[in-house]
């Protein structure tokens, strides 16, 4: 299962219903609008306290994506810096009770995920979408605005509100659990 020769589609968030990401395929390519907000290690173990203590979070994940990255600061020219993707599976630990306890709809970040992370993928009808590493200039060029929405005190590891306009992506884990990981080099195993 190699990436999809189909055009884009184009996904806006918040999506309004799940059921929306039920169609999209291990492979398909994205063209990610709307508003995404970042988190990485810091955030996400804050977020599993409050969800453990049954505290609400600052911020509803209710059909929302979270994006793996810890940009650097704005430029004289750009909304933010550099916002390259974060390793995912150092994630995975949280991502399973996350996505179960709140609603979210999609992750962005790098790399394959665990096995517990592919199964509440398909429980919870969700997406992983894969962005390039490496092209954290090419990404924040798709940030037209950003705000810190809460845990300033974590620097670049704070969460971030992005508004992105037409970020290219990868749907990596489907809601049906099919992994473009696992699947792609399969693919071209021939010796």
């Amino acid at each position: 299962m190699t990436v999809s020769n189909k055009p884009p589609i184009n996904l806006t968030f918040p999506i309004s219903d799940k059921s929306a990401l039920a169609s999209l395929r291990a492979g398909d390519r994205i063209l990610l609008s709307g508003a995404v907000y970042t988190a990485r290690d810091a955030a996400h173990k804050r977020f599993m306290k409050l969800i453990e203590s049954g505290k609400p979070l600052p911020l509803s994940l209710a059909n929302q994506v979270l994006y793996y990255c810890g940009p650097t600061p704005p430029t004289k020219t750009a909304a933010i810096g550099s916002a390259g993707p974060t390793t995912s599976s150092r994630m995975d630990k949280y991502t399973p009770d996350i996505l179960r306890q709140t609603g979210l709809a999609a992750m962005i970040g790098k790399g394959d995920r665990g096995t517990a992370v592919i199964e509440a993928i398909k429980e919870c009808g969700a997406v992983y979408m894969a962005a390039v590493g490496g092209a954290g200039a090419l990404i924040s060029s798709r940030i037209k605005s950003s705000r810190i929405i809460c845990y300033e005190d974590l620097g670049p590891e704070a969460v971030y509100m992005f508004e992105m306009e037409s970020l290219p992506l990868i749907v990596a884990i489907d809601g049906k659990g099919n992994d473009l990981y696992e699947l792609g080099p399969k693919e071209y195993l021939w010796m």
